[in-house]
């Protein structure tokens, strides 16, 4: 359209009577006419370049986050797919997508993206496309190692609104996130802690020395009845007869038997990492003991795993977990602690000067039930001075709510746990988990756009 006003306009002057005027202003006009329709064509040039950006900006993040499964002849293939996924601007031409990634100490992937943009005005001067062309490259690797600990509400709540199958994708995609940015086998370990009421150890521990038997003997077991005979007396029918006494003795099953479930340790080892001491169990039953008390819950979760970097593992166990029981948050925190703890019971490896340690506590509801308590508050008291002394250790605490129809109101002791405010997140989705898994997972590896 301003081209043909253009046109008119010097149309116009050349039937001026001032011919001098008219050549003139004809003169001065075209490189003002130019000058503005370049301006209008730059700037629509720069809306493209930013749209470009922004989807050169998520290609690079996805295939930092998915390097390690795709085949490298395959790089390209997935960038130029995943880029036109994301860029959609009709008014361009001769897209092209490349993609470089480097693999060291400090592992990057470079996006490079170009096309062509058609002029609206530029024409007029015989210029009828601009080239734009974006660089976008992700790093990682760079910053301290990691120890990560899952704390996972498994509990029968769970089973609704799709909650545990999102659970598990999202948690295999944070697998996958944090192996990607292990420059060197172990510079990322991961633990996982499912938990319900109580959290399952492993049928395997059953003769380990930190666990306290006292109430799991008490409550699993059966009556053996006895009959003593001794002595002998005369009947009245002249015979011997025995003079026999009947007795029953409680027997405590094999703890083979074992479901593998552990419940809170003695208040107030129930809120440190203090390591357990096998001589405890020769304490009385009023001292409270550093043992882990074994507990034949009905409800038990799937087994935890200690900090591992068997990726092929820890994606077995997620697809194991499987959703029954109350919620007890504090312990699941209290054995994501000890799963980044040295020492007995989870005998995690020697944490170095540039290694992070990260625990993400992810529960869809409020505390219901715990070794002591059916009180929430009474519950949230004991987990409260838990996650203060877990941030004192220097661990970076992220907690999540999963608060489907706003059941439940927002936790203030999810807030107070967090590390900092914005690492508590309040979900109302299911679906949700997923995203926040993905933030925080870009957040504690570093994971960054740089320009």
């Amino acid at each position: 359209m301003f081209a043909e006003q253009l046109g008119r306009s010097l149309a116009r002057f050349a039937k001026e009577t001032n011919a001098n005027v008219a050549v003139v202003f004809a003169i001065v006009l075209l490189p003002v006419a130019g000058f503005t329709g370049a301006a209008v064509d730059y700037a629509h040039g720069n809306s493209v370049k930013a749209a470009m950006q922004a989807a050169a900006d998520a290609t690079a993040l996805m295939l930092a986050k998915n390097i390690d499964s795709f085949p490298s002849d395959q790089i390209n293939q997935k960038a130029g797919a995943y880029f036109l996924a994301m860029f959609n601007r009709p008014e361009t031409t001769g897209v092209q997508v490349s993609a470089t990634y480097v693999k060291s100490n400090a592992q990057s992937v470079t996006v490079n993206a170009g096309a062509d943009v058609k002029t609206n005005f530029l024409g007029v001067l015989g210029i009828s496309t601009m080239r734009v062309g974006v660089s976008a490259r992700t790093a990682w690797g760079t910053s301290a190692k990691m120890q990560v600990a899952l704390a996972l509400d498994n509990t029968g709540s769970m089973a609704n609104y799709f909650k545990m199958d999102s659970l598990k994708t999202a948690t295999h995609s944070l697998l996958d996130q944090l192996k990607a940015t292990a420059a060197n086998p172990n510079d990322v370990n991961v633990a996982i802690v499912p938990f319900s009421k109580d959290v399952n150890v492993g049928t395997k521990n059953y003769n380990a020395s930190w666990i306290d038997w006292s109430d799991w003997d008490d409550d699993n077991g059966s009556d053996s009845t006895t009959t003593t005979c001794q002595g002998s007396s005369t009947g009245r029918n002249g015979k011997a007869k025995k003079k026999c006494v009947t007795s029953t003795t409680w027997v405590p099953a094999d703890h083979k038997t074992w479901n593998g479930c552990i419940t809170d340790r003695d208040q107030d080892y129930d809120v440190k990492n203090t390591s357990p001491n096998p001589s405890d169990k020769n304490l009385s039953p009023s001292v409270a003991s550093t043992l882990f008390p074994a507990e034949q819950y009905e409800s038990c979760p799937v087994a935890m795993m200690g900090l591992t970097n068997d990726w092929t593992s820890l994606h077995s166990l997620v697809d194991s977990m499987s959703p029954a029981g109350n919620t007890n948050q504090a312990i699941g925190l209290a054995w994501a602690w000890q799963a980044v703890t040295q020492g007995q019971p989870m005998t995690a490896p020697g944490k170095s000067d540039d290694m992070q340690q990260v625990i993400i506590l992810l529960t869809d509801g409020l505390n219901t039930e715990d070794r002591w308590y059916s009180n929430q508050t009474a519950i949230d008291a004991r987990q409260k001075t838990l996650c203060d002394n877990v941030k004192s250790a220097n661990i970076t605490l992220y907690t999540i709510q999963v608060n489907i129809g706003n059941i439940d109101p927002v936790s203030t002791l999810l807030q107070q746990c967090a590390s900092k405010p914005e690492y508590f997140f309040h979900l109302t989705t299911a679906g949700a988990i997923a995203s926040v898994f993905n933030a925080i997972g870009n957040n504690i590896t570093k994971l960054r756009i740089v320009r």
